[in-house]
């Protein structure tokens, strides 16, 4: 592991760089020092700027400190700063986050509402308590409202729009300097070279600078991965905002450190150096390299069974693995999520990892599949998810009429979902090297059945009843979602994916008719979109005369649940495409005797033929032993040795 002597840094100009560069220095330290400045702010703060000196705006909505600060901060360059402090404190200002109303009364600006404040312990309002606080204060219709837009923003500008307010958003890191400086392009090459083990930010108007710069030389997304390979260190006064700011924008922050002197800085770092590598797990997944390329057969993964089978190829033994493999059936899994809820558990990275790797390990199968949900990829999208103890995922603003239709934005980027690239690439990193990992994600009919509904369904009438009455609409919802979709498998793909598989699992509520009609040019679409040297598993469950249309596609496996034999679903698909299944999950809830028996029947099915993967039907039972899907695949392991 490194030495913290034998590190190079890199930090951007401030008031004590010097003094730093020093500090490192004596502790064998290279710290190399860039001085940058953006320049001008955007038009678009430069407009809301002038506004507030003119009195042409009427109310202010702060979101997050990071925002907060980045908007003041570019402002206060270009106008008076007196007269535009005193110009926000006589309009109506809402704070909805205690860190926003923090900075805005450091500058001594009047908050109207803390938001924050008033709703909830943890300093952060929701977008429904701060439309609840602005209807509170009276009427907003022809009200010049700007608001700074957020992660959180979405529902609350749809909302105010419904009430009549004319909204002018606001960009935080929306800088545009008239030129790049030749010493910011020269600090992204040399990150991009690996010159560098950490970067070092303090003040929060440089990291603002910092972030402005990745966006305009278009390597934010590249930034990141790079900084993967980086400790990320945020110190001193304004350290917390500078962090605050990168992970904003969805950078790690590795340390911080509040410490009061450059020497206090470096002993600080010396110190817990060894501690912040490990907690770091840096990962490293180069897609264009000959280890890792799709198509490489020198990939440690190439020939592992599952990935043979994928191919129609031969192999020694039947490969399995489970849908929902890492669930709630196993007390590792339930010891982590007494600690965090579901969605903190989806948009953590390493306990992802860790409770995948964990049922990897205890059950020996063949292949792993990222953790997550299908349902996240709809919130960037503009949806309210929440996931309701005992009702399961509620989208509190469903999808109804042609304005909520409008409302709903595909995926311009995957920014907004970087932890589950980032789950991606931590579980390759966990993984052992010869073990494929299969990313997902939502096939477009149940992801839109989700939204329509806000929730399960029994009979989907909301869902049909935009579908039958108004197909236009409903191609408008599909293709918003196929775009969406696309984007996303292929961002997973670029983490280290080695297969896809697509999810339809209210499909079967479709007759063959409509799932031609409505449905399949679609999921045709997508995984069309998809590399052909990844392998794509596409899964509908519920109803065994969509089978033809499964296969109608480019997927190199379909997916087939328990309610038709395998070898008449296999007949139906086609021998020159590889299946999955196709055990009832029930079958999980008895014990090992029968679990062989039944296992067989699956195997003598398939009749040995190649390109069959083991799984179930759909996926593991929350009341099912652990012991028993262990069972399970030690019995098609031994069944099935060639």
């Amino acid at each position: 592991m490194r030495k913290f002597s034998d590190s190079i840094f890199a930090t951007i100009a401030s008031s004590d760089t010097e003094a730093i560069q020093a500090a490192f220095a004596q502790a064998g330290c290279q710290l190399t020092v860039f001085e940058i400045d953006c320049g001008l702010a955007g038009k678009q703060i430069a407009d809301f700027a002038n506004r507030i000196l003119t009195g042409d705006i009427d109310i202010v909505v702060f979101m997050t400190g990071a925002g907060t600060r980045a908007v003041l901060s570019a402002a206060l360059k270009l106008v008076p700063r007196q007269r535009f402090l005193d110009g926000l404190s006589d309009i109506k200002i809402f704070a909805g986050s205690t860190a926003a109303a923090r900075i805005l009364r450091e500058h001594d600006v009047v908050v109207g509402v803390d938001v924050a404040e008033r709703s909830t312990e943890l300093g952060n309002a929701d977008w429904r308590n701060m439309l609840m606080a602005i209807d509170a204060q009276g009427s907003v219709v022809r009200q010049n409202v700007a608001i700074e837009k957020s992660s959180d923003s979405t529902s609350l500008f749809s909302g105010l729009e419904s009430r009549g307010a004319r909204l002018t958003p606001l960009v935080p890191f929306e800088f545009k300097p008239p030129r790049i400086p030749a010493v910011a392009i020269d600090l992204f090459e040399r990150i991009d070279a690996g010159e560098f083990h950490g970067v070092l930010f303090g003040d929060p108007d440089k990291t603002a600078d910092f972030i402005a710069l990745a966006g305009k030389l278009g390597r934010v997304r590249l930034t990141k991965h790079l900084l993967d390979d980086h400790l990320v260190v945020c110190h001193g006064p304004g350290g917390s905002d500078s962090a605050e700011l990168l992970r904003d924008v969805g950078f790690s922050v590795d340390y911080m450190t509040e410490a009061a002197t450059p020497v206090d800085l470096a002993a600080s770092l010396a110190d817990n150096f060894q501690t912040i590598q490990k907690q770091k797990r840096i990962i490293r997944v180069n897609m264009s390299g000959p280890a890792t390329s799709p198509s490489d057969p020198q990939a440690p993964w190439y020939n592992n069974p599952f990935m043979k089978a994928c191919r129609g190829e031969p192999t020694d033994v039947t490969p399995i693995w489970m849908m929902r493999q890492a669930g709630r059936y196993m007390a590792e899994y339930r010891e982590v999520r007494d600690k965090v809820s579901f969605l903190d558990l989806c948009a953590n990275p390493q306990l992802c990892s860790e409770v995948m790797c964990t049922a990897v390990n205890r059950l020996g199968v063949d292949a792993a599949i990222i953790f997550s949900d299908l349902l996240p990829i709809l919130v960037p999208m503009g949806c309210d998810l929440e996931f309701v103890k005992g009702d399961g995922p509620v989208i509190h603003n469903p999808v109804r009429t042609n304005e909520d239709i409008d409302r709903i934005k595909p995926l311009e980027s995957n920014e907004a979902l970087q932890f589950v690239m980032d789950t991606v690439r931590q579980t390759r990193n966990d993984l052992p090297a010869d073990m494929p990992l299969i990313g997902f994600s939502g096939a477009p009919f149940t992801l839109a059945s989700y939204m329509i509904e806000g929730g399960s369904s029994r009979n989907y009438h909301n869902t049909k009843k935009i579908m039958y009455g108004d197909p236009a609409a409903w191609q408008v919802v599909m293709q918003k979602l196929t775009d969406s979709i696309s984007l996303y498998i292929a961002g997973q793909v670029e983490a280290g994916a080695q297969c896809i598989q697509l999810f339809d699992s209210w499909a079967g509520c479709l007759s063959y008719e409509d799932y031609k009609q409505y449905v399949h040019p679609y999921v045709k679409s997508i995984i069309a979109s998809v590399p052909s040297a990844v392998p794509v598993i596409n899964f509908a469950t519920g109803n065994p005369a969509l089978l033809p249309l499964l296969a109608d596609t480019a997927a190199a496996v379909v997916g087939i649940d328990w309610r038709v034999r395998l070898d008449s679903a296999w007949e139906t698909v086609g021998h020159d495409r590889a299946v999955q299944g196709n055990l009832d999950p029930t079958v999980l809830l008895t014990d090992p005797k029968e679990i062989r028996r039944q296992a067989k029947i699956v195997l003598d099915q398939a009749g040995g033929r190649a390109g069959h993967i083991f799984n179930l039907g759909h996926g593991i039972l929350p009341m099912t032993p652990v012991d028993n899907a262990i069972s399970l695949v030690d019995a098609v392991h031994e069944l099935s040795a060639r």
